[in-house]
């Protein structure tokens, strides 16, 4: 089990987390629930330190993977070189209240 299933289908479960890290990088922050959000800091953390290497194949390879070129050429321009020094830890979780419907854990992920 390296991954959680999220109680959703392998692709909308990847459309889910292509989507939230896109936003994240292009927010700064996002509010979801506490299990999706320790997917998403796994796939943004490796956008990220792909974005570090800087070469043409981890730029193709981003590409491929967030929805959106703005946020690759502020991933590898700006958000690079922010964290250019750190090895890892791009981004923290912290929890909130729980969701009123359904009193699911919710948590907000911001980048550090």
């Amino acid at each position: 089990m390296g991954y959680r299933k999220l109680g959703v289908k392998s692709a909308h479960r990847r459309a889910m987390l292509r989507n939230a890290a896109t936003a994240l990088l292009k927010n700064g922050q996002i509010d979801t629930t506490e299990p999706r959000a320790k997917e998403i800091v796994s796939v943004t953390e490796k956008m990220i330190t792909l974005a570090k290497k800087g070469d043409l194949a981890s730029r193709r390879k981003v590409l491929a993977y967030l929805t959106e070129e703005d946020v690759v050429t502020r991933l590898f321009g700006e958000i690079a070189e922010k964290y250019a020094d750190r090895q890892g830890g791009y981004t923290r979780i912290i929890r909130l209240e729980q969701r009123r419907g359904d009193a699911a854990q919710m948590a907000r992920i911001q980048m550090v």
